[in-house]
C-alpha cells in the first residue's frame, strides 16, 4: 500500500468534530506516563459502567476459559481487564505522537537475536501474536529496533484512517502495510525475507478455520499460519508483550521458532498455536481483548455460547 498522505478533503467540516477530538487527545499525552495509566485505569471504569454488551461478552468469555476461578476473582479480572482497554486508549495515542527516544525508554525487549537470525539466514519470519490490549504499543516499540511488515484492515473514516497509519508507520520507514485478504503480497513478503505480524487467535469464521481446543471449548483456528509458513518458507516466532505492574514499561518477548511447526496436519498446528495462546494469555489475562467473541463459531449442532444483548 501507499504511504497515507494529507489530503485538503480532511479540511471539510464533516472531520472538524474529530480534529477536536485528537487535538485534545494529543494534548493529553504529553502528560506524565504514570499519569496516563492513571487516566486509562479511569476511563476504564466508566467503559466498564457505560459498554454494557461489552461487558457481558467479556464476563462470559472469562467464565467459559476460567471455571476454577471463583466468580468474585472472575468479576475482579474483569474490572481489571476494562481498565487495560482504558490505559490502552492513551498508549495507542502515545505511540502515535510521543517523541520516538521517550517511547524507547519504555520498552525491555528479550529474543531480539531470534529475528535477527532470521534475516540474516535470509529467511521470513511470522511474528505470532495474539490481541493484548498492549499491541499497538507493542508494535510500536519493536519497530523502532526491527521493520515489522503488517496486516492491514483499512478505517472507514478517512481521517482517522490517515492517523492511524502515519502514527504506525512512522516506526516502520520502509515497512509494508498489506490488506488482510491479499495473501500474494504476504507470501512475496515473507520470501523476500522480511518479517510480519500476524495473529491467529480471534474467530474469522467457519469458512477458513477448523475446530480445536481453546481452554478446553472447540474453537474456530483459522489454517492460514500452516499455509504461510509452508508456501512463505517462513519461521513461525511468537511473539508476545506485557505492561509491567511497576510502571516501568513493556515487556517484549520475541520467542524461540515454535517447535514442530509446521507439524504433519493443520489440526496439530492449530492444537500447537492454541495451546500457545493458552500459555501466553495465562501469563497477563487481564491484558488479553477478551470483548471478542471467540466462541461465535460453533461446531455443527452445538449450541451457541452467547446470548443475544438486548438494549
Amino acid at each position: 500500500m501507499d504511504r497515507p498522505r494529507f489530503r485538503a478533503y480532511f479540511l471539510h467540516p464533516r472531520f472538524w468534530l474529530l480534529w477536536l477530538g485528537l487535538v485534545l487527545l494529543w494534548l493529553l499525552v504529553q502528560l506524565p506516563y504514570r499519569v496516563l495509566l492513571m487516566l486509562g485505569r479511569a476511563l476504564g471504569a466508566l467503559l466498564y459502567r457505560l459498554a454494557g454488551s461489552r461487558r457481558t461478552i467479556a464476563a462470559r468469555n472469562l467464565e467459559l476459559c476460567f471455571a476454577q476461578l471463583s466468580a468474585a476473582e472472575r468479576e475482579r479480572l474483569l474490572q481489571e481487564n476494562f481498565a487495560s482497554t482504558g490505559i490502552a486508549f492513551f498508549e495507542m495515542a502515545m505511540s502515535w505522537w510521543w517523541p520516538k527516544a521517550r517511547l524507547a525508554r519504555l520498552a525491555h525487549i528479550e529474543g531480539l537475536e531470534h529475528l535477527q537470525q532470521a534475516q540474516a539466514d535470509g529467511q521470513g519470519v511470522i511474528l505470532m501474536a495474539i490481541h493484548f490490549t498492549t499491541l499497538e504499543i507493542g508494535a510500536a516499540l519493536l519497530g523502532q529496533v526491527h521493520t515489522i511488515d503488517g496486516m492491514y484492515r483499512e478505517h472507514k473514516n478517512p481521517l482517522f484512517d490517515f492517523i492511524q497509519r502515519r502514527g504506525r508507520e512512522r516506526h516502520n520507514l520502509d515497512a509494508t502495510a498489506i490488506e488482510r485478504e491479499d495473501v500474494r503480497a504476504m507470501l512475496k513478503v515473507l520470501r523476500g525475507g522480511r518479517a510480519i505480524w500476524y495473529a491467529p487467535d480471534q474467530d474469522y469464521g467457519a469458512k477458513q478455520s477448523i475446530f480445536v481446543p481453546l481452554f478446553g471449548i472447540p474453537a474456530a483456528t483459522v489454517t492460514a499460519t500452516t499455509k504461510f509458513a509452508r508456501l512463505g518458507r517462513a519461521r513461525v516466532l511468537p511473539f508476545t508483550q506485557q505492561r509491567l505492574a511497576d510502571g516501568r514499561g513493556y515487556q517484549l518477548t520475541i520467542h524461540p521458532p515454535l517447535a514442530g511447526f509446521p507439524a504433519a496436519s493443520e489440526e496439530a498446528d492449530g492444537r500447537l498455536i492454541n495451546q500457545w495462546v493458552e500459555q501466553a494469555i495465562g501469563a497477563c489475562p487481564e491484558q488479553y481483548l477478551w470483548t471478542h467473541r471467540r466462541f461465535k463459531t460453533r461446531p455443527p449442532g452445538a449450541a451457541k455460547l452467547y446470548r443475544k444483548h438486548r438494549g
